[in-house]
């Protein structure tokens, strides 16, 4: 595995940047439907999505555990749960939360991406019935993770990711099992439910400026893109400040403790695939660390958070 991320190419070559480029394009440009399986460690988890792209319109139904069904849009994700008759509805916030949805996976600066990876491509092989080409990021610290990236030869269209670890063991994959390219309908991206009587879940979200919260020293690399506050029902309204690379992202939420409370359960969680979760307390409020990155990453962050009264 410790081979996983060898690219054959020079670093930085125009042709891999250019096929960094085609995959973004195909994932945003082409409609397509298909089936693909996310998997890390012994769980795994299949799911189908089919992308309509004259409305810009997306539907994802997860076929394994829970029935769920996420509907998204240029500007809300709404995600169905028939078994609570449940709707949670989202406002996409732009830049809010940059892309990890597979396979739309890299963002639309392809070349901010060079400055904290080493891109190469890759060997060739077949995924899913097609001849794919891979591209590689390797990372040129230990605070990001790697990928490698499969793209059909013709369309350019992601048919797999791997992420790997700083020392190259595997930390989840997606891959397609089957996938159509074209041919999508308005009536494909509707969702199944009409959901009319069920109950709506609407996390508000808006930007926001979080006085007196910052990181005492920031994770080289990862940049702030947003700060926002959000909130469910009655629920008092969380804070939110995302950081990415680019690829990755890190949120860091800020939650109010009120006078009486329980101590917030602190430290790192078990990890979730590629995530990181890690909780501490910070001037009476809980501070949870959310990242697609290393563990130690994470927790450097969430170490960095402070308040200092404006």
């Amino acid at each position: 595995m410790l081979l996983l991320l060898a690219g054959t190419a020079q670093a930085q070559s125009p042709e891999s940047l250019a096929w960094l480029r085609k995959m973004q394009e195909a994932t945003q440009k082409l409609s397509y439907s298909g089936t693909f399986v996310y998997q890390h460690g012994s769980r795994s988890e299949t799911s189908r999505i089919t992308r309509y792209a004259g409305g810009d319109v997306e539907r994802l139904e997860v076929l394994d555990g829970v029935p769920r069904e996420l509907i998204r849009t240029r500007d809300t994700v709404r995600c169905y749960l028939p078994d609570s008759r449940v709707v949670k509805v989202e406002r996409r916030l732009e830049h809010a939360q940059p892309g990890r949805n597979f396979p739309a996976l890299l963002p639309e600066q392809i070349g901010t991406l060079a400055k904290h990876y080493d891109i190469a491509l890759g060997d060739t092989r077949r995924i899913g019935g097609f001849d794919c080409q891979s591209v590689t990021l390797t990372p040129r610290d230990n605070l990001r993770y790697g990928y490698r990236l499969y793209a059909d030869t013709k369309s350019g269209m992601l048919v797999g990711a791997l992420t790997v670890d700083p020392a190259g063991r595997l930390v989840e994959q997606f891959m397609f099992t089957q996938l159509a390219i074209g041919k999508v309908t308005p009536d494909m991206v509707k969702p199944r439910h009409a959901a009319a009587a069920w109950r709506i879940e609407d996390a508000q979200a808006a930007p926001a400026r979080l006085p007196g919260w910052g990181l005492s020293a920031e994770l080289p690399g990862f940049r702030k893109i947003v700060e926002l506050t959000r909130r469910i029902g009655e629920s008092k309204p969380v804070g939110q400040v995302v950081y990415s690379d680019g690829l990755a992202a890190v949120s860091v939420f800020i939650e109010p403790l009120g006078e009486r409370r329980e101590s917030a359960r602190t430290g790192l969680a078990p990890a979730m695939g590629a995530i990181h979760i890690y909780t501490r307390e910070v001037a009476n409020h809980k501070v949870t660390v959310v990242g697609e990155a290393p563990a130690a990453s994470v927790q450097r962050i969430a170490d960095a958070v402070e308040y200092r009264r404006p």
